[in-house]
């Protein structure tokens, strides 16, 4: 069972699928009205809730908000399903992104500015944990996710399905918004520490950066990663217009 020990987190996994919880532990020390909510969506949804004392919340986990939920593993998604999910996708493949927090974070951008799917390496990669699950405030349970035995294999996939592939790479010529992403899209992120690996920048169709002028030489990935996604909403959002 993982644990999730942030309100917000738990509140959008009672919202999405709360078949998944098994209990919910709150601290009796804190008001009732701060778990209102909580406590409420819980009924609706017949998970137990327990308060205990606090110090037992902190056995349990020394980061918790007053909470802790028992929660089964998240599945993970097919790669053909993500690609159904839309006439025009917007998906995303993580190449050996390990650092939780990144990961979390970029499920969390990445569900508000709509992507369809994230594709990830089943070796070499964050797995779907707790710390996944509060650094993506609770995004993570609306997130479709596949998990992939080679990613270059799967890049290639997509571009016979007719997806263009763009790869984030500091040092490349061409701009983050020097592309059409109104097409059917893939980007391609790498590790902070190695950025993507050759084989999988072999697969890319295009090579894209973002300049930095300041005092600062690199982004952190989720926040590169931030910035794409929203270019590929701001062109998709004005061709609606």
């Amino acid at each position: 069972m993982d644990k999730i020990v942030r309100l917000q987190a738990v509140r959008e996994i009672l919202r999405q699928t709360p078949q998944r919880i098994n209990k919910i532990f709150l601290a009796r020390e804190l008001p009732r009205a701060r778990f209102q909510e909580i406590i409420a969506l819980s009924r609706q949804a017949s998970v137990p809730v327990v308060f205990v004392p606090r110090q037992r919340l902190d056995q349990m986990s020394p980061h918790h908000q007053g909470i802790v939920a028992l929660i089964s593993p998240k599945e993970f998604v097919s790669l053909e399903s993500i690609l159904e999910a839309s006439s025009c996708p917007f998906i995303v493949f993580l190449d050996e992104i390990e650092d939780p927090q990144n990961l979390g974070a970029i499920i969390r951008s990445a569900e508000a500015a709509g992507v369809d799917g994230l594709v990830l390496p089943e070796r070499h990669s964050a797995g779907l944990t707790s710390a996944v699950y509060q650094a993506s405030a609770g995004a993570l349970e609306y997130a479709r996710i596949a998990r992939v035995k080679n990613l270059a294999r799967a890049i290639k996939e997509v571009k016979a399905r007719g997806l263009w592939v763009v790869g984030a790479e500091a040092g490349s010529q061409a701009l983050w918004f020097e592309f059409d992403y109104t097409l059917p899209v893939a980007l391609v992120f790498g590790s902070e520490g190695r950025g993507l690996r050759r084989l999988v920048r072999e697969h890319c169709d295009r090579l894209l950066s973002i300049p930095l002028v300041g005092h600062i030489n690199s982004l952190n990935v989720a926040a590169a990663a931030s910035i794409f996604f929203f270019e590929v909403w701001r062109q998709r959002r004005l061709k609606k217009a």
